[in-house]
C-alpha cells in the first residue's frame, strides 16, 4: 500500500469512523451490521486505492461501499427472514459530499447509553462504537476477559437491533435525563484507573480515549453546560497526568507536583470550557466537579471556597468520593478531629473499604497526634490499593510518621 493511501486511510479511521458507524447503524438499528459493512469497505479501500488512486472524497467512497454492502445484506433471504429491514429511503443520509454526510454521533451515544442497555457495558460499547477501539483493548482497560467482554458487546448490540431502540434525538426536555446517561458512561471510562492498563496495550491510556468522546460532545453540543463541564474536567485531570509520577515511576502529590511538567494547551483548554459553561448560568454535578479541579490546580489554594464548592456538589450529585473529601477540608478548616467526626458521620458503609477514606482518616489521626491509629490507618489504605506507586507512597509517609513520631504530610 503507498503511503499516501495508507495515510489517507488511517484519517478517514481516525477522523470518520463514528459518524460513518452512526450513519450506516441508523436505518435498520444494528450497530453490528454497520460494523461489518465498514470494515468491508476499509478492506476494499486498502485494496483499491493503491491501484485506483485515493479517491477525490475518501470518506464518501468508504460509505458508498459499506452502504453497497449492508443493502446487500437487507436484501438476502436470510435477513429477511431473521432480522429488521432498514427504514425508509432517507435522502439526507445518501449525500456523496463528506461535508454534508449528516453527524448522528450523538443519536450513537444514546443508544448505547439507553436505559435498555446494562449499565456496566454503556462505556464499552461508546467506546468501541463511537471510536472504533478494539473489544480487547477495551477488555484490557476495564481489566475484564477478552472472551467476557467480547461476549457483552455482541449481546448489547443484539438487544439495540431487538429492541429496536431508534437512533433519534429526543425533544429538548427529555435530552437531560439521556444525556446524563451519556456523560456518566464517559466519565465512568474515564475512572477506570489508568495506570491499570499494561504498558504497551493497544490502548494506552483509556483516560484520553474518555476526552476523546468528551470532546466529540462539545462539538455536538456546544451549548450544554454539563457536556462542557464534563470535557473541562477531564481537560484539567489530563493536564496533571504527566506530573502524577516522577521519572523513576514514584507517585507525586498534587501539592508536590511539578507545574512544569503539566500540559499547559490541555490545562489552558479545561479553562476556557469551565468559563464557557459558567457563562450559561445553568451549574451542575460535571461543572462543580471542573470548578473542584481548577480550584486545586490554583497556585495558592482557597480552601473556604474549595469547600462551598463541595458542598453545593454534595446538594447535586452526592457520592462518597464528594463527602470524603469534604471531611478533609473540615480537617483543615476546623482542626483534625472535626474532620474526623465529618469522616465517622458517613453513612455509606461502603466507606470501610474506600481506600482514600483510609488515607484521610490516617493524616487527621497523624494530625490529633494518634500516631499509633494513624499508622493502623495508612496501612489499610495500603491494602486497598492496586497502585504500587501509590502504595510505595503511602509507605514513605507510614515510615515518615513512625519516625518522627509527629504527624505525616496531607494526602494529595
Amino acid at each position: 500500500m503507498t503511503v499516501q493511501a495508507g495515510e489517507q486511510l488511517a484519517l478517514v479511521v481516525d477522523r470518520s469512523y463514528g459518524r460513518l458507524l452512526a450513519l450506516l447503524a441508523a436505518p435498520a438499528r444494528d450497530i453490528a451490521a454497520a460494523e461489518d459493512a465498514l470494515a468491508d469497505a476499509l478492506e476494499r479501500a486498502l485494496q483499491r486505492w493503491p491501484l485506483d488512486g485515493v479517491p477525490a472524497n475518501p470518506e464518501a467512497w468508504v460509505l458508498t461501499v459499506a452502504r453497497n454492502r449492508l443493502r446487500d445484506m437487507w436484501k438476502s433471504p436470510a435477513r429477511r427472514l431473521t432480522g429488521p429491514l432498514a427504514d425508509d429511503h432517507d435522502a439526507a443520509a445518501e449525500s456523496t459530499d463528506p461535508a454534508e454526510i449528516p453527524d448522528r454521533r450523538l443519536e450513537l451515544m444514546l443508544v448505547c447509553a439507553h436505559p435498555a442497555i446494562a449499565a456496566d457495558i454503556r462505556a464499552p460499547l461508546m467506546l468501541q462504537a463511537v471510536l472504533g477501539v478494539d473489544a480487547a483493548a477495551i477488555a484490557a482497560a476495564f481489566a475484564v476477559a477478552p472472551a467476557t467482554m467480547a461476549q457483552r458487546l455482541v449481546r448489547a448490540k443484539k438487544r439495540i437491533r431487538d429492541t429496536g431502540i431508534p437512533f433519534t434525538l429526543p425533544e429538548r426536555a427529555d435530552l437531560a435525563p439521556r444525556l446524563r446517561e451519556v456523560l456518566e458512561a464517559v466519565y465512568g471510562a474515564y475512572s477506570i484507573d489508568w495506570l491499570s492498563v499494561p504498558q504497551g496495550a493497544p490502548v494506552d491510556s483509556l483516560s484520553s480515549e474518555a476526552l476523546h468522546l468528551a470532546m466529540v460532545l462539545v462539538e455536538l453540543l456546544p451549548d450544554e453546560p454539563e457536556v462542557l463541564g464534563l470535557a473541562a474536567l477531564l481537560c484539567l485531570c489530563e493536564a496533571r497526568r504527566p506530573a502524577r509520577l516522577d521519572a523513576h515511576g514514584n507517585f507525586v502529590a498534587l501539592d508536590d507536583q511539578d507545574r512544569a511538567r503539566w500540559d499547559a494547551e490541555l490545562y489552558a483548554r479545561g479553562e476556557r470550557l469551565l468559563g464557557r459553561a459558567h457563562g450559561l448560568g445553568r451549574p451542575g454535578r460535571f461543572q462543580y466537579e471542573a470548578a473542584i479541579q481548577s480550584a486545586h490546580c490554583a497556585q495558592e489554594v482557597d480552601l473556604p471556597a474549595l469547600r462551598k464548592l463541595y458542598r453545593a456538589l454534595t446538594r447535586v450529585g452526592p457520592s462518597l468520593g464528594a463527602a470524603v473529601a469534604l471531611a478533609a477540608l473540615d480537617g483543615e478548616i476546623d482542626g483534625a478531629d472535626a474532620g474526623l467526626r465529618a469522616l465517622d458521620a458517613i453513612a455509606d458503609r461502603s466507606v470501610d473499604v474506600f481506600q482514600p477514606a483510609w488515607v484521610t482518616r490516617g493524616h487527621l489521626l497523624a494530625r490529633s497526634g494518634r500516631v499509633d491509629e494513624a499508622a493502623v490507618a495508612y496501612r489499610r489504605a495500603m491494602e486497598l490499593t492496586a497502585d504500587s506507586a501509590v502504595r510505595t507512597y503511602l509507605d514513605g509517609r507510614l515510615t515518615a510518621l513512625l519516625s518522627s513520631g509527629n504527624t505525616a504530610p496531607p494526602p494529595e
